[in-house]
């Protein structure tokens, strides 16, 4: 493991609140990780601010009918503490309109331009005429080539997740005046990235990315195989980061040039106010620091590539070691909007629930988006506080320490006893067997932290409280306390040790229970001992005998039903569609026999590798993995669906559908899919749950 360990999360566009998709993707996890690596003593640097450049800021203010500036001031307070509110812990959190990020991000930009790395290049760009400017992006809107959804941006389609161009939009029209746009010749910098990409650094640096997790890999290596192109890193705007060379008048920099480079900025801003001006630069350029950028899955290309590509060409800095992306979480079966007011907004929630923090943390991680896109409801999150959260976790630690008052005064009774009588040799025993267990997960726990899958490593924190659940309900100290008070004495020693140790795997899930819970153990662990924990070290008692408690209270309290649906009443439900509008349908085929249908052999399969097959717009070449084996197969869906939102997808296929040569390629089986009313192809899959290679009958 490197020296030090600096974490970034993607910084949110200052154009509206956080909301629950948000946490989901990058900052909840990115908040986990960085608690985790704190509480094992490593040094952490966690960097954020918002993003207060681009278009969507220019397109909020004409909305709300002000300045860029009143929207950016606006939102970064509303962001920044509802972050706080909610226990993401940041070191520093800035934003990208401080005069101190303008220096860098112009800086950066200079170097490139007087050592040639960009290229200067005139094209043709879409103007608004009766608005009388160049249009960036996001200001064009159109029906989206990959999907069909009819309000995607030039730069990326919200609802598939795909990168555009604004050429590429059918039927594309200005979002100011909404007329259709004409083209105009405009110069501007472009990154040449088909060449950069061929740089030994960048290569280098590419190797690391076959480790990462598959959905990252997947769009990277995606995009690699596709080609690059060059991009252009300036823009015709006036709300922006002035273009710092001649001849650039009225341009500012691309915001995705701009903003990767506030992670820079923040950082030097953070020590700057230290007293301590050099040295972001450890963090930055130390070999032996290592940088992480947590995010959504739409940034995947900005940071695995192109501010890579930027940091490669600038020279000294260090390149990412690790970007663990998440999908989507959508919310209730459909897709987070915040234009349809269909989102669960962070400080909205922090207003109702004033007071159960964790158990949204808690709720969202257990369903993390982090190979596949999730779906979270009020229901699932009432079901998770009242029979997890509730009945496991607040009901181990309340009997323990109920009884404890109870039969000891509220003392750490101590651990001393003799195995002098079977019944006593049997708790020690029970001891004995529950420490291993709980061992066992604490290590799983850890493990499954380093390898950033936070989601199962909530979970096994969860199985330690139901051990100790378990545990209590073998040994009963209740009925045992009536007939050998010495032996229940041991029992809740050990279970208070217990409640001690979950105390401290509750750090980076859920740092307000953790808090609640060293209250009532009237306990600070020390930072040795934390770290003696979190490192797999000898097992943690911290409680020495005759300790006195805390008054018992309950860490959670049960969600009711009226509460979940006043919530369920702020959402703005989709159109429906009506009642009487009955799709057409393809006719049946001829009837077959069952002999007929048994010869199918249907195989569950799983997308590792997706890219689109050269000199043909409607064929992808996949990579399927069946569990015990890998096969290949060409699928005309290239017009339906980008290779890298496929990436990680659960598939049908039939696998023994005989070979068959597609544009030289030999393609083993067919995937099956549906198509709607809308001629919209969606896939015929199994379960996320089921294994690789199971048949399907």
């Amino acid at each position: 493991m490197k020296k030090r360990h600096l974490i970034t999360a993607a910084l949110p566009y200052a154009n509206g609140p956080i909301h629950i998709g948000h946490l989901a993707g990058c900052y909840l996890p990115a908040d986990i990780y960085t608690r985790f690596l704190k509480a094992t003593g490593e040094e952490v640097l966690f960097i954020c601010g918002t993003d207060e450049h681009g278009v969507a800021i220019e397109l909020k203010a004409r909305k709300e009918n002000t300045t860029p500036q009143a929207v950016v001031d606006k939102y970064y307070e509303v962001i920044r503490d509802s972050f706080k509110d909610f226990g993401i812990d940041f070191s520093h959190f800035s934003r990208t309109s401080r005069p101190i990020h303008h220096e860098t991000a112009q800086a950066f930009f200079k170097k490139l331009y007087d050592e040639g790395r960009f290229k200067e290049i005139e094209t043709e760009q879409y103007f608004d005429e009766e608005a009388g400017q160049f249009l960036a992006d996001r200001y064009i809107i159109g029906t989206c080539p990959k999907c069909g959804h009819d309000h995607a941006y030039g730069d990326q389609c919200e609802k598939c997740g795909s990168s555009l161009s604004p050429d590429e939009l059918i039927k594309p029209h200005s979002a100011l005046s909404g007329k259709a746009p004409v083209k105009r010749k405009t110069k501007n910098w472009f990154l040449p990235m088909d060449e950069m990409a061929e740089a030994p650094g960048f290569k280098e640096y590419a190797k690391r990315v076959e480790l990462w997790k598959t959905n990252v890999k997947g769009q990277f290596n995606s995009w690699i195989q596709q080609g690059l192109q060059p991009r252009s890193m300036t823009r015709d705007l006036k709300w922006g980061i002035p273009v710092p060379v001649a001849g650039a008048e009225g341009k500012v920099l691309y915001v995705w040039f701009d903003a990767p480079i506030g992670y820079i900025s923040a950082t030097r801003e953070y020590f700057e106010g230290l007293g301590q001006p050099e040295a972001w630069k450890t963090w930055w350029q130390d070999p032996s620091s290592s940088l992480v950028h947590f995010i959504g899955k739409d940034n995947i290309v900005f940071h695995t590539i192109i501010f890579p590509m930027i940091l490669n060409e600038h020279g000294g800095y260090n390149l990412p070691d690790q970007v663990p992306a998440n999908e989507f979480l959508n919310l209730e079966g459909d897709k987070l909007s915040t234009s349809r007011n269909w989102a669960i907004w962070l400080h909205e929630y922090l207003i109702d629930f004033p007071d159960k923090q964790d158990e949204l943390r808690y709720t969202l991680t257990s369903i993390a988006p982090e190979t596949k896109d999730s779906d979270f409801t009020w229901k699932d999150y009432q079901s998770r506080v009242n029979s997890e959260l509730v009945a496991i976790l607040g009901n181990f630690v309340n009997r323990v320490m109920v009884l404890t008052h109870k039969f000891f005064e509220g003392m750490v009774p101590g651990n001393k006893l003799k195995p002098d009588t079977a019944a006593r040799a049997a708790v020690l025993d029970a001891i004995r067997a529950n420490q291993d267990e709980v061992a066992g997960y604490q290590h799983e726990m850890i493990r499954s932290l380093n390898d950033f899958r936070f989601r199962e490593a909530q979970a096994t924190m969860m199985n330690m409280a139901r051990a100790g659940n378990r545990f209590l309900a073998e040994t009963e100290p209740w009925k045992l306390h009536k007939t050998d008070a010495a032996a229940t004495a041991v029992i809740l020693d050990y279970a208070l040790q217990l409640c001690a140790q979950l105390a401290l795997a509750c750090e980076p899930f859920l740092p307000f229970t953790k808090g609640k819970l060293l209250q009532q153990l009237q306990w600070e662990p020390d930072t040795a001992t934390r770290r003696q924990w979190w490192r797999e070290q000898d097992a943690v008692f911290p409680l020495e005998a005759g300790h006195q408690l805390g008054q018992p209270f309950l860490l959670f309290q049960n969600i009711e039903d009226a509460a979940m649906d006043a919530q369920r009443a702020r959402l703005v439900k989709p159109t429906p569609v009506e009642e009487n509008t009955k799709p057409e349908y393809t006719p049946l085929k001829p009837e077959i026999t069952y002999d007929d249908f048994v010869k199918l052999d249907l195989r569950v399969g799983q997308v590792i590798a997706a890219e689109k097959v050269v000199g043909a717009d409607k064929l992808l070449q996949l990579t399927i993995d069946l569990g015990f084996e890998q096969r290949t197969v060409v699928s005309g869906i290239a017009m339906h669906f980008a290779p890298e939102e496929i990436v990680g997808g659960k598939v049908t296929l039939l696998a023994n559908l005989a070979p068959r040569k597609l544009r030289g390629i030999m393609s083993q089986g067919m995937i099956l899919m549906a198509e709607n009313k809308d001629g919209k192809l969606l896939f015929v899959a199994p379960n996320g749950s089921a294994d690789n290679g199971g048949t399907i009958s």
